[in-house]
């Protein structure tokens, strides 16, 4: 049975855990190179395997191991600040053209990177739990899946308008550095726990 005020609840825990979150950075990183809605596509649909994942296990990935996910997370952000870093220079009016990227490939991307970046997150933690303690896995699920895409809507849009203003150049450069601080805070994590 859905409830909307359970759904309501699920929409601002999760919103509010989610929107300092690395998905609003993915979601600003892919925003300024492709087409909003081709990378929104991806990552709403990444969204919602993450969320019915969640709700499949209950409350039965709190027990996943931290330390083993948390190291394959930071490997994975430093894999990515590397990616930004050392790529070859682009011209900017080629990224900025859609017609250069296929649906396919950036959906894709962006789903990929979604799914695996927020794979046992703290939102994918707490939407278990709050399956498991409301039992009404339809509310909370579409409660979660409003506010993860809601977060991704807001970093792609303020991709695109970022663009405008900041050359692409510096965007990557804050984004790789961001990333390096989350693989440095994630693998410290891993060793301290």
């Amino acid at each position: 049975m859905f409830s909307l005020t359970v759904a309501a609840v699920t929409f601002g825990v999760v919103f509010l855990a989610e929107l300092p979150d690395k998905t609003a950075l993915a979601g600003l990183m892919l925003g300024t190179r492709y087409r909003a809605s081709y990378v929104f596509a991806g990552v709403a649909a990444a969204f919602v395997v993450h969320v019915a994942l969640a709700i499949a296990a209950g409350s039965v990935l709190t027990l996943l191991p931290q330390r083993l996910l948390q190291a394959i997370v930071g490997v994975l952000f430093l894999a990515g600040a590397a990616m930004l870093l050392f790529k070859k220079d682009e011209d900017e009016e080629e990224i900025k053209k859609p017609a250069d990227q296929s649906f396919w490939k950036v959906a894709g991307s962006g789903f990929m990177l979604i799914l695996v970046a927020e794979f046992g997150d703290l939102t994918q933690i707490m939407t278990a739990n709050l399956a498991a303690r409301y039992d009404s896995p339809i509310s909370v699920g579409v409660g979660a899946v409003l506010a993860l895409w809601a977060v991704a809507g807001i970093g792609i849009v303020g991709g695109r308008t970022l663009m405008k203003y900041v050359p692409l150049r510096l965007i990557t450069k804050i984004g790789a550095c961001v990333m390096l601080l989350l693989a440095v805070f994630s693998l410290y994590e891993a060793v301290s726990a």
